[in-house]
């Protein structure tokens, strides 16, 4: 993993750490994070969070991805709507079958282009082939199939069968409600793949574990975490 800089900036490494850490991490705005700050006596203006979080949350999610074990063959792919300045825009996300985001791409259509280029991205970065690519009966997804050779794999069903897939859009609904809705369609796709990544990092499925499993997870986040932001 590459240190990070953080040099020429007033406040320590910590302070910025933990800024960026409370905004991706919890369903938090801006204003939110200067409150939590400004609680524990560090004043700093709403500007200053909203840069520290657009220039090292980027950087500190490229080093958890690389430290982060290959995601399964079981993918799980869907679309949803939302406003970006107005204007009615497509996520599409990939998941694998434990929760996993696999990638997340904000586009302004909703066909078989778009299905295309969210595949090609996927067998680019995630390095395997996959075992199953379950959808919705989208037929962009079977054109899609088609044209890269997968159709063999493909598991085209309803709601249920791309459960897992649904499932992951929630914390993305309830980002885009605190945010008052994305503003460009840029700046959303920075967000989201910074905060899929930090996701990932402290997904833990408490209902399916021990409280002592979850401890020794969730220490192991924060370490990840910890080696991830490390100062230069």
């Amino acid at each position: 993993m590459k240190p990070i800089s953080f040099k020429r900036h007033r406040f320590p490494a910590d302070v910025i750490r933990q800024a960026v850490w409370l905004y991706f991490r919890f369903t938090l705005s801006i204003r939110d994070v200067e409150e939590l700050l400004s609680q524990r006596g560090i004043e700093v203006s709403r500007e200053t969070v909203r840069c520290w979080v657009i220039k090292f949350g980027p950087l500190i999610a490229a080093n958890l991805r690389r430290r982060r074990q290959p995601p399964t063959g079981r993918w799980h792919l869907d679309e949803m709507y939302v406003r970006i300045g107005g204007r009615k825009m497509w996520l599409w996300r990939a998941v694998d079958d434990e929760g996993e985001v696999l990638d997340v791409l904000v586009q302004k259509r909703r066909n078989k282009a778009a299905a295309l280029k969210l595949l090609r991205r996927l067998l680019r970065n995630q390095g395997l082939h996959p075992e199953t690519i379950t959808t919705d009966k989208l037929a962009s997804y079977g054109a899609a199939v088609r044209d890269l050779g997968l159709k063999g794999v493909h598991r085209p069903g309803g709601m249920q069968a791309n459960n897992r897939a649904e499932n992951s859009h929630l914390p993305i609904r309830r980002r885009e409600r605190k945010q008052q809705k994305f503003k460009s369609q840029g700046s959303a796709q920075r967000f989201l793949s910074t905060h899929a990544a930090i996701y990932n990092c402290f997904n833990v499925q408490e209902h399916l574990i021990r409280r002592s499993t979850l401890r020794t997870f969730r220490a192991a986040a924060h370490q990840a975490w910890a080696e991830a932001a490390v100062a230069a």
